[in-house]
């Protein structure tokens, strides 16, 4: 099935989200749709899929216009959509979920499960899927979760298939199983968008590349196109993608933590028994399919974890139990995974926000009286050496682009005199140019002689920050390796899997 978009736009109040967009699939292609975040892609596919209506425009399917007034119509039509996040119910079998919204009945009304497992069992051996009908969700790998995504839609006769970022929770392995199985998809004759914003992974599956750039389209590519020229097109500028340091000067250990283990909220053992070090001058990444220990680990050692056992100490000074405010005065800076819910105030401004941990005494405080105009000089200081991009401090945060709002957390967080800093997700939801200057001023504050603790799922950044690299999985250490230590060793271990004599502990 050929589809069409021809003009689709797509307004939010005064925000221009897609303007007049042109896009065509065709039969037995994988076209990707590459761009940051807020260039509008999941926008124009969620027109597409009848989420949205669109403001402007057409959709076409086989050179006939379609009207589309919520997914039920797409998904008639033969259009099927795999999202980042998975709509599936945990605690139903795979069989189930398959016909949930398409149910069928038997005589008497009952369900006809054994047509769905069925039709389960046809799809996963027409692809090699090996999924069992009578599974339970909640017990299936997140790889293996994809791929009941993928037998929905696949059994609603999609012949159209949209993948949202994809990849974003599969271990590096589990990656290359979701390629192979795009390019079955494609040779059976399906149209494929595949929307996504990693270089490598266009490179390595796109038969065709369409670039978006704050809500257009900026141009075409083949796959045979470098990262180079790709990120170009992505943020309008040359950009560099290699992030450039020097072997790293080691002082004293700095940061010990001995036997950690967090129980959450209800009861459940996320960090089990963790221990480990990192030196001063030392980047230390943690990296992880997410949801594995990584998010509790961080907020234990900034005190956002009450229930923690073991001990954190650094500098010889111990930190187990103490409060946020105290672990902050130990010169702890700390970049959390979600800014909007744990390091902006959306509703402040960006003046306010660069102070929002330092409001209780000088500089920024005298004699119980806030001195606005050091609030005012400091942030004109550090919206210019951040690269801010925003209209004025006055601006409130939340109308910024993210990654100006991390560049924000950044200079709020680096801007203090460190003892440790610890940064999780710190490129999430962040364009490429971005991207450039917070590896960079990740690498200084490490050759400074601060230690840096950084946690992300971007096994790219991880291997590109990294002095050693420390693998969790199901809230234990499989074992920590060397920064250069290969892809492959690295997904094996993200599987948990434990590092073999080529991989030894560092």
């Amino acid at each position: 099935m050929k589809l069409e978009l021809r003009g689709i736009t797509k307004t939010f109040g005064a925000l221009v989200a897609n303007d007049h967009i042109d896009l065509t699939v065709e039969p037995g292609e994988i076209h990707c749709l590459l761009g940051e975040n807020g260039a509008g892609k999941s926008t124009l596919m969620n027109v597409l899929y009848g989420l949205y209506q669109a403001d402007g425009g057409e959709i076409l399917l086989d050179d006939a216009v379609q009207h589309f007034a919520g997914p039920g119509d797409a998904m008639a039509a033969g259009i099927g959509m795999v999202h980042q996040h998975f709509m599936l119910i945990p605690v139903f079998t795979v069989a189930e979920n398959v016909m949930l919204g398409h149910e069928q009945t038997r005589a008497g009304g009952l369900l006809d499960l054994p047509a769905a497992r069925a039709k389960v069992k046809e799809i996963s051996e027409r692809f090699g899927f090996d999924v069992d009908p009578d599974a339970l969700v909640d017990e299936l790998p997140v790889g293996v979760q994809q791929r009941v995504e993928i037998i929905k839609a696949l059994s609603r006769d999609a012949r159209v298939l949209v993948f949202d970022e994809p990849t974003a929770v599969l271990t590096p392995q589990e990656t290359d199983e979701l390629m192979q199985i795009m390019r079955q998809l494609r040779d059976a004759g399906t149209a494929i968008v595949f929307i996504t914003h990693k270089l490598r992974e266009v490179r390595e599956v796109a038969d065709r590349i369409t670039v978006m750039r704050l809500g257009k389209v900026v141009g075409e590519a083949q796959p045979t196109a470098t990262n180079a020229e790709l990120a170009s097109l992505m943020v309008g500028r040359a950009v560099e993608l290699t992030v450039h340091k020097e072997e790293p000067t080691l002082g004293e250990e700095a940061l010990v933590v001995e036997n950690l283990t967090v129980v959450d909220h209800i009861g459940q053992l996320v960090v089990n028994d963790v221990s480990f070090s990192v030196r001063r001058g030392e980047i230390l990444a943690i990296a992880g399919v997410q949801g594995n220990g990584q998010t509790e680990l961080t907020e234990a050692l900034v005190g956002l974890q009450p229930r923690v056992t073991g001990r954190i100490s650094l500098d010889g000074r111990e930190l187990t139990g103490a409060s946020v405010r105290k672990i902050l005065d130990a010169g702890v800076g700390f970049v959390p995974e979600d800014r909007n819910e744990d390091g902006l105030v959306g509703e402040f401004t960006i003046a306010e926000n660069l102070m929002l941990d330092r409001s209780t005494g000088k500089p920024f405080v005298k004699a119980a009286t806030l001195q606005l105009g050091y609030r005012a000089d400091f942030a004109r200081e550090k919206v210019a050496e951040f690269d801010v991009r925003t209209p004025s401090i006055e601006t409130k945060v939340g109308r910024l682009s993210g990654g100006n709002q991390q560049k924000v957390v950044l200079a709020r967080e680096l801007s203090r005199d460190l003892t440790l800093f610890v940064a999780a997700q710190p490129t999430r939801g962040v364009d490429v140019g971005s991207i450039e200057f917070i590896h960079k001023r990740i690498v200084e504050t490490r050759d400074s002689g601060v230690p840096v603790i950084v946690v992300s799922t971007e096994l790219d950044e991880v291997a590109a920050l990294a002095d050693r690299i420390m693998v969790m999985y199901r809230g234990r250490i499989v074992g920590i390796v060397p920064g250069n230590t290969p892809r492959d060793v690295l997904g094996l271990m993200m599987a948990g899997e434990a590092p073999t004599s080529e991989g030894v502990a560092a």
